[in-house]
This record gives structure tokens, sequence and C-alpha cells, in this order.
């Protein structure tokens, strides 16, 4: 395994303190400030919805997270659930109210909170309020309602309810202005608060909200779905980075990420000799050896290696001794007859052609022939001189 180099280590000791620190700070650092005010089921601050959600379950009552489009409530059991809209975001809002008429037709019923909401019901009707309201209102119970019946309500009041219709039913006023209804839609039923504060952490502490939220849900037979995708809850995580800034995030990342591995891999990659192909064949270099030769008409150099390539062979290969290769050519061939019995009269010619060539000036066929002839003559002892050691071998004799 290859070990890492001081640069990567470091480098990954300073992502994981950074990890641990993200961490720390992200899931066991205490909150300092209560500033989230949506009332979602995850958030524990006062203006969340954590309490009830948790209070619900001790008392009985069957509740789910709902954190996809409403249009998808068409495969719920709409006459026995009850979908809580509390205080929308306004991304979406108004893509959610065909699905939300639709779970209303079914028998569904729909507890709904705030202005955004409001939006999301069909037959909906709001309106700024009619007076300023500087603290929390006391409301004024209407009728005999379960929701009028739950006593007086501290909330604000951002919003209020306009319509005249008759079907539209106050449960609670602010002065003159409606803050709790009710009314009937398809086979369901709608009902509306000004403010999510009575289901709040906050607010549930007050027993006339805890009854208020019940009468609004209906019966412990019914399943409390909390809409959680109105508040930006997606099914995956990568669906709830949809609309934000962490999208350009992502693609900033991937495109340094890309960054860092192509220059870490040119960087420590294998590293290898470029390939260099050769000017020249082997072929064309001799071609060129030759024109060089031709032109100046060194004829007698390639004789001469010729030459000294046999004096070598001799010496070397023959054990002929070097001051009787370099007497006379008749000296030489009677050397080579005597040891390897080779009387071959154009070996004696050849030698002296090979000697003479330098004064001879001879042309470039000749010089040619007379090379391949050397040539042909070290071939001729380079087997007998096999044939020869072969007998030794063979029967531990000489052969003369």
């Amino acid at each position: 395994m290859k070990r890492l180099s001081g640069d990567a280590r470091i480098l990954v000791w300073v992502g994981v303190a950074v990890l641990i620190v993200i961490f720390v700070g992200a899931f066991l650092a205490p909150a300092r400030e209560d500033s989230d005010l949506t009332p979602s089921i995850d958030n524990s601050g006062s203006h969340g919805a954590k309490a009830v959600w948790l209070l619900l379950g001790e008392l009985g009552y069957k509740t789910d997270r709902w954190a996809r489009p409403a249009k998808e409530l068409s495969e719920s059991d709409a006459a026995k659930a009850t979908l809580i809209l509390a205080d929308a975001y306004p991304l979406d809002s108004l893509q959610e109210r065909p699905g939300i008429a639709d779970f209303l037709k079914r028998g569904g019923r729909v507890v709904a909170t705030g202005p955004v909401s409001a939006a999301m019901l069909p037959e909906s009707g709001i309106a700024p309020p009619n007076h300023i309201y500087t603290d929390l209102c006391y409301t004024t119970p209407q009728g005999l309602s379960p929701m009028a019946r739950a006593g007086r309500i501290a909330m604000p009041v951002p919003i209020r309810w306009k319509s005249d219709d008759a079907a539209v039913r106050i449960d609670q006023n602010c002065g003159d202005d409606a803050v709790v209804v009710h009314y009937s839609f398809g086979k369901g039923e709608v009902v509306w608060w000004s403010s999510s504060a009575p289901l709040s952490n906050r607010g549930l502490k007050e027993d006339a909200s805890l009854r208020l939220f019940l009468a609004s849900i209906g019966g412990p037979d019914r399943t409390v779905l909390f809409d959680e995708y109105i508040h930006g809850a997606r099914p995956d995580l990568w669906s709830t980075t949809t609309g934000t800034p962490v999208r350009a995030l992502e693609w900033q990342l991937l495109a340094v990420a890309v960054l860092l591995i192509v220059s870490f891999g040119r960087r420590n990659g294998p590293v290898r000799a470029l390939a260099r192909a050769p000017r020249t064949s082997p072929l064309e270099f001799a071609e060129s050896m030759g024109d060089l030769y031709r032109k100046a008409g060194a004829v007698s150099v390639a004789t001469g290696c010729a030459e000294r390539r046999m004096m070598q062979f001799l010496e070397h290969e023959g054990g002929i001794p070097r001051e009787t290769l370099q007497s006379s050519p008749e000296t030489v061939a009677r050397a080579v007859a005597d040891r390897f019995h080779y009387a071959s009269p154009e070996f004696l010619e050849d030698l002296q052609a090979a000697r003479q060539a330098e004064f001879a000036g001879y042309s470039a066929g000749s010089g040619l022939k007379l090379v391949k002839r050397m040539d042909e003559h070290i071939t001729r002892l380079s087997d007998l001189m096999r044939h020869s050691q072969a007998e030794v071998a063979k029967d531990g004799k000489p052969r003369g």
C-alpha cells in the first residue's frame, strides 16, 4: 500500500478536524437563539410543533409525517385522515391547492393556519385585520361548535377571514375579526386559524389552546398528517435543495473536486520517458554512410576494416600469435594452412589485395567484392573450428 506524502497527511488530518467541528457544532452544541419561526414537528423551539406531535402519540392518536406533494394524498384514506397545514411557505402554494381540494372532496379534514395556508384552500377568503394588534388578542367564542367551546384563546392576529359565505361558520373572533372558522367542502371539512400559535410549543401550555387543537383535528380514530412538505421537507436530500443556493454550491464543489483530481493525478501519476521516433531507420543510416564513403572515395577504409576484422578473428578465435599476423600475407596464409588445413589460393590473394588496397585505388565495386570475400573466409574458418571442436569432444583426440 502506497504511503501518503507529508502534504497529503496534513490535508487528511485538517479535513477530519473540520468534520469533527462541524459535527459538534451542528448536533451537540446547544441552541443559543430561539429564532426558528417554523411550526415544524422537528423544531423544539418556542414556535415549533414538536410538543403537539409527541403529545398526540401519548394520547393514542395515530400520527404521520407527510413530506410529499398534496397530489399524492390520493393514496391516503381521506375519510379517516386530518391534514395539518401550519403556516406554509409561499413556495409552491398554488400547486398544492388541487391536491388538497381532492383530499377534501373525498372526506378529508384540513386544519390550516396563516395566510399562505389559506391560499392553498378552496373557496378561501382572507384580508388584513381591521385593527393593529401590538400584543396577543384574547378571542371571543362564537356559537356552540367544538372549536368555540374550547374557550378564550390567546393568539396574534396577522390576518382575518373576510368571507361572507353563509356556509362559513365563525368559531372565534378577535374584536370584529374572525380568527377561527370552519366550513364544509365536498365530503370533508376545513378548519382555519389566523395563526399557528395555539399549536406551538409555547402556546400548547394553555389549556384552551390544547382544547382548540383537539377539537379541530377530529376524533382519535383519524390519522393526523403533519404536512412538512410545505416547510421545505422533501423525500430525499437532493429534492430538499431545490430552489436554494445549495444547488449552485454543489456544482461549484463538484468543479473544484474535478480540478483537484486532475491536478493531483497529473502530479502523482506514473512517470515515463516520452517515446521518440528515431530520425532515421538502420537501413537509411547504412545508405547514408555508404553515400559518404562513395563521395569521399574511401574504398580503402572499408577494405581496411575487413582486414582488421580478419586479423582479430585469427588472433582471438584462431589462437594465431599477433607477431605472426603482423608479418607478410604469405606468413599469415602459411600459419592458417598449418593450423586449420585451410590451403586456399584465394585466401592469400585476398590478404595481399587487402594490404595493397590503400595504394591500389580500387573502385567501389571491386572493394565491395573484396570485403565480401574476406567475410566468406571468416565464415569458412569458423565452420572448420566448430567441426574440429566437435571431433575432439567425440573421441578426445585432435584430428590432424
